[in-house]
């Protein structure tokens, strides 16, 4: 796959020493690494080799005693330039668990103002070292000698930068370690600027296949998921419900920038007036959905008046089923979202519901979630309740229910740089119990004939098809054929459910089941 279609920039060098020409990719200057190297990001996957690398947050290679980050002013007056010095700071606050990536970084960016090129750049190498975080972490390992527990934890997120650089993009070996190094002396850490010197010169003298070559796992899973820059258990998990053939591509199209998908409020706007105004393209799927290339979407004017928002296609067709899918009897117009926080399927399924004249009842338990609800409601008959989904007071007899339980959110990894690593599998057992308990108690409330739609973004089976067995098992439902609600998306699997891929339908990785009360 080429390096450029991670969409990320790769010809930039510290303003205070521009390179006199752009270097070659490490494809033209070392030999084409294997597919998956550049923004495609390649990275070690916990378990995939030997030895365990420590996760992307950094909090396996930490030490209790850190120290804050230092002041920008600091790095600046050693000649590091803003793109790199806000990378660090976006790795700090990552490794911490004081943000996230894809939330910290776009207000960095507008807080200092940087021109499209420098925050191409900044992208790409805060995005690529945190996709990349455990090849990394084995390279900087084999190279230095050392343990990753031994490195002091700032020092360590240089060297990924400084590793990242050289080892997936266009910036010279001396600009990627001289500013390294000028960025371990910014923090006040002088004893280590050799130490970091050293281990980066050190990567520099092999090239990034040879690099793979000796890192590379043996076994094909591990290698999978080696190349695609996730953990192992990661891999295995997507393995179980795709080809042998799609795996990898799978996995590779986590690493993706997703385009941004728009949704026109029903009876507001038509998604074909809203790409004519965005001049972007109407979905292939959700006839709501258009999408942008491009561009900030909160400077969209629809955006702004509430006319449309940011949501994935895939969420759309999902609020769109709940109301398109038939009842058994009327439909008195008493509709129920379980898990409806932050909003945006509430939002869409209260805007179909003010054409039908029917009112919908969202249940959130995060305070902080249900008043980001009532802001993407407001205007709608939606009301919104705080409370637990599964103990919820409120009378029962409900035509039709969504259940978008809580999970793993392992299919929308694209979304998150950081998140494959922060992830853990032991989590998805304690999902599993409570992912239950929201369908059952949704069954419950939905009166004979209603309908229940069970959706995840996860293709994890154990959070999937195993939870939908489960209840149509125990409970008193039917499953139905949710493939007949997604108009026009086929190759959603073999099941009565639907199971959306980003590299099939460039969606994110969602599930969905219908079920129907007996």
């Amino acid at each position: 796959m080429s390096l450029e279609k991670s969409g990320g920039f790769r010809s930039r060098t510290p303003k205070a020493q521009e390179a006199p020409a752009a270097k070659q990719a490490p494809a033209a200057k070392r030999g084409a690494p294997a597919k998956g190297a550049g923004g495609q990001s390649r990275g070690q996957g916990r378990g995939a080799s030997k030895k365990e690398p420590a996760r992307a947050t950094g909090r396996a290679s930490g030490n209790s005693n850190r120290k804050a980050p230092a002041q920008p002013r600091e790095l600046r007056a050693l000649g590091v330039d803003k793109p790199r010095e806000i990378a660090f700071e976006v790795l700090d606050r990552v490794r911490t668990g004081e943000a996230y990536a894809n939330l910290v970084l776009p207000r960095l960016l507008t807080k200092n103002n940087l021109d499209s090129r420098d925050a191409a750049f900044t992208t790409e190498i805060t995005y690529g070292t945190l996709r990349n975080a455990g090849l990394l972490d084995e390279v900087i390992k084999a190279a230095s000698g050392r343990e990753l527990s031994d490195i002091d934890p700032e020092v360590l997120d240089i060297l990924r930068i400084g590793a990242y650089q050289v080892m997936f993009m266009r910036v010279e070996d001396h600009a990627a370690v001289d500013t390294s190094v000028k960025m371990v002396g910014g923090l006040k850490k002088f004893q280590a600027t050799g130490f970091a010197n050293a281990i980066l010169r050190n990567i520099t003298r092999k090239s990034p296949e040879q690099w793979l070559e000796e890192l590379e796992p043996a076994e094909e899973l591990a290698r999978v998921a080696f190349r695609t820059a996730h953990p192992q258990w990661i891999a295995q998990s997507f393995a179980k419900v795709l080809p042998a053939e799609e795996l990898e591509e799978a996995l590779a199209a986590d690493s993706l920038r997703p385009v941004v998908h728009l949704v026109a409020r029903p009876g507001e706007i038509s998604a074909e007036e809203l790409a004519l105004i965005t001049g972007g393209e109407e979905g292939k799927y959700s006839p709501y959905a258009v999408y942008l290339e491009g561009g900030d979407p909160a400077d969209i004017e629809p955006v702004k008046e509430g006319l449309a928002s940011v949501q994935d296609e895939g969420s759309q067709l999902i609020a769109r089923a709940l109301v398109e899918i038939p009842v058994q009897g009327t439909d008195s117009g008493r509709w129920l979202d379980m898990c409806a926080g932050p909003g945006g399927k509430a939002a869409l399924i209260g805007a179909l519901a003010r054409m039908d004249r029917a009112k919908v009842d969202a249940v959130e338990i995060s305070d902080h979630r249900a008043r980001l609800i009532e802001k993407s409601v407001r205007g709608l008959p939606v009301k919104v309740h705080v409370g637990d989904g599964r103990n919820i007071h409120l009378q029962g007899g409900y035509d039709r229910a969504l259940v978008d339980a809580p999970c793993s959110g392992l299919g929308a990894l694209r979304r998150r740089p950081e998140a494959r690593w922060r992830k853990q599998e032991s989590d998805i057992a304690q999902l599993n119990t409570l992912q239950y308990e929201l369908l059952e108690s949704a069954v419950k409330r939905v009166r004979s004939g209603g309908v229940v739609v069970y959706s995840t973004c996860s293709p994890d089976i154990r959070e999937t098809r195993d939870i939908v067995d489960k209840a149509v098992a125990s409970l008193d439902v039917e499953e139905l054929n949710a493939a007949e609600y997604m108009p026009g998306m086929t190759n959603t699997g073999e099941q009565k459910s639907v199971q959306m891929w980003p590299h099939r339908h460039g969606t994110d990785a969602m599930f969905v089941a219908v079920l129907r009360k007996n």
